[in-house]
């Protein structure tokens, strides 16, 4: 890397996303660091310890988002934010989330090193429950913070243990007494792993994000007949479970006829009675789709609900299909993905635009702030996975493009 003599400490960066990963270590090298859990707790710990032993003033609201601030020259400039999330799937990498907290750390420490005041307030945000793992619903912090989802509903939520949303954050001892509705901001960076294989294969080493694709996600029902396996004919028989392995396949070339912009997945699926020797009688399952083109989502939502239907009846197993969220794509704020842009040149990095094919809080923050994200390549794209790796220089490089572009934004002349 060329340009600034302002550096990042990338090994102290690597250290800490080492150390954070001790804290719900599998044995396969990933992590397991369910949202409000007390594994969760225990990295939510690590974290205030570390941002209090650099001065910052650590608050928390009322669905836990914890919020690092340092002061800047300025008291009346609106702060910039940076951040991400620290919880992880079940079976999760080390990286997803992590990156983007601890590298938004570093920054903290590189300003505190290099006795730097900027003009405006910076803080530092760790968004709860990003994943979604737990309670069923992904980007929970960031979208009770932007007024997406009611608060009273978000704190109604139960795991598969019947404990609320509400009941955990107690629990931990993380439910704050901030409101969480946006505050006034100047922007919000987020650094983030592409989860994704782009970036490696065209040896980019900064993805210059310009927004997130639109998505359109569905619960779907298929109720059959239970029955024999031995004595029931085909005649007789309503599976549900053919019906929904149709829909599966209808999910996946709605998918591909939309080449390689389109993305189609059955992430779920149960089946009841879910015996060896039963006629499925139910069959539960999950659809989203997602496109860089929101016109596309429409397409598909009219589409999809229609041709499934028509799938189901023709079988005798009626769909229940519910329809969760459609969201528009999000475009990211010219200026800020500008900064990202120019950070990226300056220190010589190879870069390309990119769309988000993940959802990210940035997506629900960026309805109510100025927002841009950078990411950083994956080993073979591989995310929400164990095996998921990135080398040390690629943090390094995406945590300098974050210093930079945070440090410009917090800089800049109004």
């Amino acid at each position: 890397m060329s340009g600034t003599n302002q550096r990042i400490d990338g090994k102290r960066l690597w250290d800490s996303l080492m150390s954070m990963a001790e804290i719900g270590a599998t044995p396969k090298g990933g992590v397991k660091r369910l949202t409000l859990t007390e594994v969760d707790r225990q990295g939510r710990d690590r974290f205030r310890g570390w941002c209090e032993a650099l001065g910052l003033t650590v608050r928390v609201d009322a669905i836990g988002n914890m919020f690092a601030r340092r002061e800047g020259r300025d008291p009346a400039r609106l702060p910039v934010l940076l951040g991400s999330h620290l919880d992880s799937q079940p079976s999760g990498g080390k990286f997803d989330g992590a990156l983007g907290v601890i590298a938004g750390l570093e920054v903290m420490r590189t300003l505190n090193d290099l006795g730097i005041t900027t003009e405006a307030p910076i803080e530092l945000v760790n968004w709860t429950d990003e994943e979604g793992s737990r309670f069923g619903h992904s980007l929970m912090g960031s979208g009770a913070w932007a007024g997406v989802y009611p608060l009273d509903k978000v704190y109604g939520l139960q795991d598969v243990e019947g404990v609320t949303v509400d009941q955990a954050l107690t629990a931990i001892g993380y439910k704050g007494e901030h409101p969480a509705k946006p505050f006034p901001a100047d922007a919000y960076f987020e650094l983030h792993i592409e989860q994704g294989p782009i970036l490696e294969r065209e040896g980019q080493q900064i993805g210059i994000v310009t927004g997130a694709q639109a998505q359109v996600w569905y619960d779907a029902v298929v109720t059959g007949q239970d029955a024999h396996a031995g004595t029931t004919p085909p005649s007789a028989r309503r599976d549900a479970l053919v019906t929904a392995a149709r829909i599966i396949d209808l999910v996946d070339r709605m998918m591909r006829t939309r080449g390689e912009d389109g993305r189609g997945t059955v992430g779920q699926l149960h089946v009841l009675p879910n015996s060896r020797n039963v006629v499925p009688g139910e069959v539960r399952f999950s659809v989203e789709f997602r496109h860089p083109d929101f016109a596309e989502i429409e397409r598909l939502a009219a589409d999809f609900p229609r041709e499934a239907a028509a799938i189901a009846d023709g079988a005798r197993t009626p769909l229940a299909l519910t329809e969760l969220f459609r969201l528009p794509a999000q475009p990211f704020d010219a200026s800020c993905v500008d900064l990202v842009r120019q950070a990226a040149a300056r220190l010589g990095l190879p870069a390309r635009e990119i769309v988000s094919g993940a959802g990210h809080d940035a997506v629900y923050v960026a309805r109510s702030v100025p927002t841009a994200m950078i990411f950083t390549p994956c080993k073979d794209g591989l995310s929400h996975n164990e095996a998921e790796s990135i080398e040390p220089g690629e943090a390094e490089a995406g945590c300098q493009v974050l210093f930079e572009a945070v440090l410009a934004r917090a800089n800049r002349a109004l």
